[in-house]
Formats: structure tokens, C-alpha cells, sequence
């Protein structure tokens, strides 16, 4: 895989933010390698000369992103309380079917299941450890975006929090969730 953004976690470890990737061997004559989904990692840089991946969080299949990869204040980062969080678009490829590309499976694009927020513990011990996912679509909304992704102004852009409250922000809306149980306390409409 690669990384889009790196980010620092403490003095010894930074935290990756990109794709995951795999290498396809086509006929012999080359190797082609495809982005997958977006991949998360901690990497120990006490060595600066032999990085070493701790940890990794894979999400989603090929076509999953995240406005992270291109713009590095999506992040939230606490470290004091081990939370991270970020917006993201995740596809998923259905597993009972043969994708889009079935001569070349790693070229295949999952389809829309999620678009929101995704939030995490992370800490040294454990590493990444997935709390939920906070979306600002209705299941109606959901329901209606099909294959691909329904963007309009809905799309979390922002996540941050101020004291027990964890905040998403799209165009259309900011929604208050619980920062311990990430059960809604309020949203609020943008018009």
C-alpha cells in the first residue's frame, strides 16, 4: 500500500493514512498493482532507517476514499484520548457475486455501503480499535443511493468534539453525538 498523508502519533510513531494495494501479475510479461481500500496504519519510526508497520486497519474495497487522503484537516487526532476519527465513503464488493471485473478480481469496485464518519481507539497496546461509524443519510437516503455513493450535502467534511460531544459537519447538516457511547444527542439542519 501507500501512504497519502502521514501524521504524527508521538516522538517514535506516525500514523499512516492511504491505500491498500495489490500486486496482479499480468501474463508474465508485467505486473500491474491496483489500489484497493483505504488502509490506516502505525508505523514505529524509532529506526528512521527500517520503519516497521505495527498496526493496520483496512477499510472498505476498491473504491472506498475519504476526503483525508486529500485533505489533511479531516483528520481528528487526540492521542490524550485515544481518538481518532475522519469522513469516509466505503464500498464493499458482495462477496456472493463475481464484482465487475471477474477475469481480474483486483480491478473490481465494491458498491456504496456507508458514508459518514468513521471513529476509533488507538492507542500502542491495541492499536486501531473501531467504535462506529456515524452517517448524516436517513435510511430512506440510504437506501436510495444504489451502487455508487450519494454525496450532496450530506457528506461529513469535518469531525471534531468539545467536551463529551463529538461533532460531524457536512453542508446540510451537524449532528451531536455522545464522544464515550456515539449515540446521538441532536442534529441540527443546515438550510
Amino acid at each position: 500500500g501507500y501512504s497519502n498523508y502521514l501524521h504524527p502519533y508521538d516522538e517514535n510513531h506516525i500514523i499512516g493514512f492511504g491505500k491498500d494495494t495489490v500486486e496482479v501479475d499480468m501474463k508474465g510479461s508485467q505486473t500491474i498493482a491496483y489500489y484497493q481500500g483505504m488502509k490506516v496504519a502505525l508505523f514505529d519510526v524509532s529506526d528512521v532507517n527500517n520503519p516497521k508497520e505495527k498496526f493496520k486497519e483496512l477499510i472498505g474495497d476498491r473504491g472506498t476514499d475519504s476526503e483525508l487522503l486529500s485533505n489533511h484537516r479531516a483528520l481528528l487526532f487526540s492521542k490524550e484520548n485515544n481518538l481518532l476519527a475522519f469522513p469516509v465513503n466505503v464500498m464493499k464488493i458482495d462477496p456472493n457475486q463475481t464484482g465487475n471485473n471477474p477475469n481480474n478480481p483486483a480491478a473490481a469496485y465494491g458498491s456504496f455501503t456507508f458514508q459518514g464518519a468513521y471513529v476509533y481507539n488507538l492507542d500502542l497496546e491495541k492499536g486501531f480499535q473501531f467504535r462506529g461509524g456515524i452517517t448524516h443519510l436517513t435510511p430512506d437516503e440510504l437506501k436510495k443511493a444504489g451502487q455508487y455513493y450519494y454525496a450532496g450535502d450530506k457528506q461529513v467534511q469535518r469531525v471534531l468534539y468539545i467536551g463529551d460531544t463529538l461533532y460531524t459537519v457536512s453542508n446540510g447538516l451537524i449532528k451531536a453525538n455522545d464522544l464515550s457511547t456515539l449515540q446521538e444527542k441532536n442534529a441540527v439542519v443546515i438550510p
